[in-house]
């Protein structure tokens, strides 16, 4: 299951990267579109470790809910709060982002502790 997500989440990343360095540019401020960068490049990092998740899980046989289901949450949260403060007039997102922040370093931890067991 994760090696689907991570490539529905991988697809969507390249795809978000190429609208933010294509079609972005003539409607957003430079720092709207850095904001874009950093939240699509953050975006396919979490996609690829998805990715590894699930070669991982199916390989070993282990069990990676934890990691891959903060990364997927945080990739929701993190890069879908910037690219929508970037389209939309919903300033209210902002303290979302580092809340998605929060999920990312979760999955990291949780991968860690994965590690060691």
């Amino acid at each position: 299951m994760w090696i689907l997500v991570a490539a529905a989440s991988g697809a969507l990343a390249v795809a978000a990267g190429a609208f933010g360095a294509h079609g972005l540019r003539a409607q957003a401020t430079l720092e709207q579109v850095q904001s874009w960068t950093t939240a699509s490049q953050y975006h396919l990092l979490h996609s690829v470790a998805l990715l590894a998740l699930g070669l991982y899980a199916a390989q070993s046989g282990r069990g990676v809910q934890w990691p891959a289901t903060l990364f997927t949450i945080g990739i929701v949260l993190f890069s879908g709060s910037i690219y929508l403060l970037v389209l939309t007039p919903f300033r209210w997102l902002g303290p979302v982002t580092p809340v998605g922040g929060l999920f990312l370093v979760s999955g990291w931890v949780s991968l860690l502790l994965l590690a060691r067991n």
